[in-house]
C-alpha cells in the first residue's frame, strides 16, 4: 500500500471543508484475474494552497547520534530540512532540538524570516554518541508546547534512522509517549534516513501514534516531495483517526481480498471505538486502497464454498449492491468521530478495463508490481511486460516525473528477477 499511495491519482477534490474529504470509487475487472473484480477506493483531503497554511510553530527534532554519521543519513537530513526552512514565512517560528546519549537544544524558536540563522544552526550539527530517543521526543513537545499556536500548525518533525538504543527503547513505550503527548494539540511527523539500521516499522507507527505523517528520505528530490511538493499535506493535518470500513454483500461476493495495509487492519468492533487511533489525512493528501473481489459464480474464488454459509435473505434484498463503503473521521480539534456511508452498486462495474480511468490503471499496475515482488501468490501470469504495458498506457500527465521512475523500477525488477516464489496472504470470505 506503500507503493501505490506513493503517486498522486488526481482524485476530485471536495466541494467545501465540510466534509473535509472526497471518495472516489470505481470497479472493474482485475488486470491480473478477469474472473475477478478490482474496486479501488481513493480519499482526496480538501487542497489548501501552502501560501494560505496557518502559521505554523515547528520543532526540528534531530537524531545526533553516532549511527548517524553517513552520507544518506545526517549529511542528507541537513540540506532536506534547508529545503522546508527556504519555504517558511515570517509568521512561522523553527525551534530545533538534538538527541544523542543526551537531549538539548541547539536553536530558539527562531522566525521563518531569519533563514540564514536556521541554516547555520543545522550546518553546526555533527553526529556521534548512543541514542536516547525518549529524551528527545519529551525535549521537542516541551518546546512545541511553549511555542503553541492556537489555530497554528503545532508540529514536531523528528528526522532520524529510527535506532533508539538507550533511554526508552522499548517500541511500546515510545508508542505510548507518543500517544500521550499528541494530547495537547501537537502532531509528529516522522522523516526516516538511511539504510541497514533503520528502523521502518518505528517510524511508519510513532507518525500513526503522534496523529501525523510518515516519509523515507533518500534523496533530495524525495526531500522535496515530501517538503516542498506536498507541504500542505505534510504540516497541515485536515481529519484525523480516519478508519474505511467496507461490508460486501454475501448475496453477491464470494470472496475479498484488501491488498496490502497488514499492519493497519483493524478489528470490527473498533471502527467505532473513538478511542482506537487510526491514520490522518493532511490538506490534498491522497489515499487509495484496492480490494480483489470474487462475485458468486464467477469462477474466480480460491476456496471451497462453506456449507453452513451465512444467511443472504437479507442481503438478496440489495442485490444491486456489491458493498457499501464506511468512513469515519474526527475533526483534528475534536475527540469524536463523524459517519459517512456511500453503497457501491453492481451496475457502476465498468465491463472493459480499458475504459477505466488513468489513475485506476495505474494503481492497479503499481499493485501488480507490489504484489510480484511479494512472490506473486495471487498475479498468476501476470509478468513485468503486463505491468509495464498498464502503466505505460496509464502514465498520463508526469510533471514530476515518478511514473516515469516506476517504469525504470519495473524494468529494473525484471532484469534482476529469476523467477517467482511465494506471497503470504488468503481471500477472506
Amino acid at each position: 500500500e506503500e507503493m501505490v499511495n506513493y503517486f498522486d491519482y488526481d482524485y476530485p477534490p471536495p466541494d467545501s471543508r465540510q466534509p473535509p474529504f472526497r471518495v472516489s470509487t470505481e470497479l472493474a475487472p482485475t488486470p491480473w484475474n478477469p474472473k475477478t473484480l478490482l474496486l479501488a477506493v481513493g480519499i482526496k483531503g480538501y487542497e489548501l494552497p501552502k501560501t494560505q497554511l496557518p502559521p505554523a510553530n515547528l520543532v526540528f527534532l534531530i537524531d545526533v547520534s553516532g549511527s548517524m554519521n553517513a552520507p544518506d543519513k545526517l549529511d542528507l537530513l541537513k540540506p532536506a530540512l534547508k529545503l522546508l526552512t527556504r519555504q517558511l514565512r515570517p509568521e512561522d517560528k523553527v525551534a530545533i532540538a538534538v538527541y544523542a546519549g543526551a537531549a538539548g537544544m541547539v536553536l530558539e524558536p527562531t522566525p521563518g524570516s531569519q533563514k540564514a540563522k536556521i541554516e547555520a544552526a543545522l550546518d553546526r550539527l555533527s553526529a556521534g554518541g548512543s541514542t536516547n530517543g525518549g529524551a528527545g521526543i519529551q525535549l521537542a513537545y516541551n518546546l512545541a508546547r511553549e511555542g503553541f499556536v492556537e489555530g497554528g500548525v503545532n508540529r514536531v518533525i523528528l528526522a532520524t534512522d529510527g535506532d533508539f538504543n538507550v533511554g526508552t527503547v522499548s517500541f511500546e513505550a515510545l508508542k505510548n509517549l507518543v500517544e500521550t503527548q499528541r494530547k495537547s494539540g501537537v502532531a509528529l511527523t516522522t522523516l526516516g534516513f538511511g539504510t541497514g539500521n533503520y528502523n521502518d516499522q518505528l517510524m511508519e507507527q510513532l507518525a500513526d501514534a503522534g496523529n501525523g505523517n510518515y516519509a523515507y528520505i533518500d534523496t533530495l528530490r524525495e526531500a522535496n516531495k515530501a517538503l516542498v511538493e506536498q507541504m500542505s499535506a505534510t504540516l497541515l493535518t485536515i481529519a484525523k483517526d480516519v478508519k474505511i470500513q467496507i461490508e460486501f454483500n454475501p448475496a453477491v461476493v464470494e470472496e475479498y481480498r484488501l491488498i496490502g495495509y497488514e499492519n493497519r487492519v483493524l478489528r470490527r468492533e473498533d471502527f467505532n471505538n473513538d478511542a482506537v487511533d487510526a491514520g490522518d489525512i493532511g490538506a490534498g493528501h491522497t489515499v487509495t486502497a484496492l480490494y480483489e473481489i470474487a462475485l458468486k459464480g464467477s469462477g474466480g474464488n480460491l476456496t471451497e464454498p462453506l456449507r453452513y454459509g451465512k444467511s443472504v435473505e437479507t442481503a438478496e434484498a440489495r442485490g444491486d449492491e456489491i458493498a457499501f463503503l464506511r468512513l469515519r473521521y474526527k475533526q483534528p480539534d475534536s475527540d469524536v468521530s463523524q459517519l459517512l456511508e456511500w453503497p457501491i452498486r453492481r451496475q457502476s462495474t465498468v465491463r472493459d478495463a480499458r475504459e477505466t480511468s488513468e489513475r485506476f490503471r495505474f494503481a492497479a499496475a503499481v499493485a501488480g508490481f507490489g504484489q510480484m515482488l511479494r512472490g506473486g501468490r495471487y498475479t498468476g501470469r501476470f509478468d513485468y511486460d503486463d505491468v509495464l504495458a498498464l502503466a505505460r498506457a496509464a502514465r498520463g500527465p508526469d510533471p514530476y516525473g515518478y511514473r516515469g521512475e516506476f517504469l525504470t523500477l519495473v524494468g529494473l525488477a525484471k532484469s534482476l528477477d529469476p523467477g517467482k516464489g511465494g506471497e503470504s496472504g488468503q481471500m477472506v470470505r
